[in-house]
Order: structure tokens, then C-alpha cells, then sequence
């Protein structure tokens, strides 16, 4: 028999985490965050990570894993992940997996294999160029060989444009191709998949409000404090989601006002593209945040 475990997704800021630690008190479980910056330490504020009071609540694993500027990917979750289900069902704890990270829970579902490695030469040159000449012609250069991906990448995201910039010098292939060949293997676990969602208007609400809460919190603080300790604005972290806002102003190169608007606007528009990630799976099951009694019944039909 494949192990139970139980998926909580769903995009940003539809309230995931408390349905979690709800649940999994009602199922002896312990969660496995599934949060491709959350992972990182330091980057508290930013990635909306449990608090630490909601992490005693009920334990939580793979938060905090490594520095801003060390690595890490969705084969990588997959594996560490791999072996805390396997601690976790040996003790008779049931497995939460939750997070926003579609890629991270396909890669634990089914296995992922890396990424060839960079070309470490070829990625210096590039970033060499990307500091003479702007990331605006890096990102020129993108577009042309590699529009699908241009699309998906901010044209100040030096780290992910030279990256593809060194996939298509090296390999002559756009890296939205080697994305679209990413090989799944049989499904490694037997998961219910709960989706929270809610409806656009109310979603998009609850973004602005946790963006505002955020700032509340002492998020341009936090930034300011990574790069005073050295971690590079160049840096994949560096350049997620609302940690590039904050580098830009800190910066001088948007105002104050530019950088929330911007940042509850990617934001929305990144919970827009996590849905749209979800719906393709036609396993998931839907949920607003206040069914959780639905969500508990459901979840005792599968542990049987």
C-alpha cells in the first residue's frame, strides 16, 4: 500500500494555513510546507511564513532549510520531503502537505529529475553583460529566442533571464522546452488533494490586505536587513515575489507608491497563474476557507 498523505493548496493568501493546522490537529498530522520561499531563512515577513506560535501549534518541516543564497528546487523538496513522510507514517503521523508551490507537490507526486547543471562560465559572461549593459538588453535578447519564457520572466529579473539566456546559448533549445519535457513518474503516494479557493473579488481582497499587513509587519525592514548582510538583489530569492518590489525602492528606482501597487498587482496576478495550475488537475477538490468541517469529512473518507 502507497502512503496517505493529505494536500492543502491553493494561491496566495486564500487561507491555507489555518485550514491546515486545523486539520491536521483533528488527524494527528504534522505539515510539510510546500513553499518555494518559505524554505528560505530569514525571509519571514515576505513568505508569509507560519508564525511561530502556529509552528508549535503543530510541527512543521522543510521552512526555514537554507540560506538566501544557497539552492534549492522542486527535485530537492521532493527528496527531503520523500523522507520525512516516510519518519512521519512509521510514527502513525499523517502527512500535510501545504503550500502554493504546484511544481514542488507534482514533484513529490510523481518524482522530478534535475536539471542539467549550469554552465557556470557561460552564466558569469552573462552576468558580466548584465551589469555593463542592463538587464533590459539580457531581457531583448530573451524575447527573441525565447518569447514563452520572456512572458513569464520581470525584465529586471537578471538571475532566471540569464539562466534561460545560458540554457539557449548552451543547448540551442529555448528553456520552456525543457520545462514542457519534465518527465513524471507513477504517482509515489496516494493523496487527497484539497484546493482552497474562494471567489476573484474576495481573493484579490484578502491579497491587498495581507500585502498592507505586511508592511505593518516590518517587511521593507526585512529586506533591508538581507542586503545589509550581503545577499545579493541578484539572488533567485532575492528577486521573488514582493522581495524585488522592496529591493527596486530601496533602490531609488520606484517610488513608494509604485512599489505597493505593484506588488498587490503581481501578487494577484501570480495567485491568478497558481489556480490556473490547479484547475488542470483534475484530482483536486474544491473548498472555500470556512468548509472545513466538509473538509474534515472528506478527509476521514479517505484515511478510512
Amino acid at each position: 500500500m502507497k502512503p496517505k498523505i493529505i494536500v492543502i493548496c491553493g494561491p496566495t493568501g486564500a487561507g491555507k494555513t489555518a485550514a491546515a493546522i486545523h486539520l491536521s490537529q483533528k488527524f494527528k498530522g504534522e505539515i510539510i510546507g510546500a513553499d518555494s520561499i518559505q524554505i528560505y531563512r530569514l525571509m519571514d515577513i515576505g513568505s508569509a511564513k507560519p508564525t511561530r506560535i502556529e509552528q508549535t501549534v503543530v510541527p512543521h518541516h522543510l521552512i526555514d532549510v537554507v540560506n538566501p543564497d544557497e539552492p534549492f528546487d522542486a527535485a530537492l523538496f521532493a527528496e527531503k520531503a520523500d523522507h520525512i513522510i516516510n519518519s512521519m507514517t512509521s510514527r502513525g503521523i499523517t502527512p500535510f502537505i501545504v503550500g502554493g508551490t504546484g511544481l514542488y507537490i507534482k514533484a513529490l507526486m510523481h518524482g522530478l529529475s534535475r536539471a542539467r547543471p549550469a554552465a557556470r562560465e557561460v552564466l558569469k559572461r552573462l552576468k558580466n553583460e548584465a551589469e555593463k549593459y542592463g538587464s533590459d538588453d539580457l531581457y531583448r535578447r530573451l524575447s527573441e529566442c525565447d518569447p514563452k519564457t520572456a512572458e513569464k520572466i520581470h525584465p529586471n529579473d537578471t538571475f532566471r533571464i540569464t539562466r534561460a539566456l545560458e540554457i539557449f546559448e548552451v543547448t540551442g533549445k529555448p528553456i520552456s522546452a525543457f520545462h514542457d519535457q519534465h518527465q513524471f513518474s507513477e504517482k509515489k503516494y496516494q493523496a487527497l488533494k484539497i484546493c482552497i479557493h474562494t471567489d476573484r473579488k474576495k481573493l484579490y481582497e484578502r491579497i491587498n490586505r495581507r500585502v498592507d499587513a505586511m508592511i505593518e509587519d516590518g517587511f521593507l525592514n526585512e529586506v533591508k536587513m538581507l542586503l545589509k548582510k550581503g545577499y545579493s538583489p541578484d539572488l533567485k530569492s532575492m528577486q521573488s515575489l514582493g522581495y524585488h518590489h522592496m529591493v527596486e525602492y530601496i533602490y531609488g528606482n520606484i517610488s513608494w507608491e509604485q512599489a505597493l501597487d505593484s506588488m498587490k498587482r503581481d501578487t494577484r496576478r501570480y495567485a491568478k497563474r497558481q489556480l490556473t495550475w490547479f484547475k488542470a488537475d483534475p484530482e483536486m477538490k474544491w473548498f472555500t476557507p470556512d468548509q472545513t468541517e466538509q473538509m474534515q469529512l472528506e478527509i476521514e473518507r479517505f484515511l478510512g
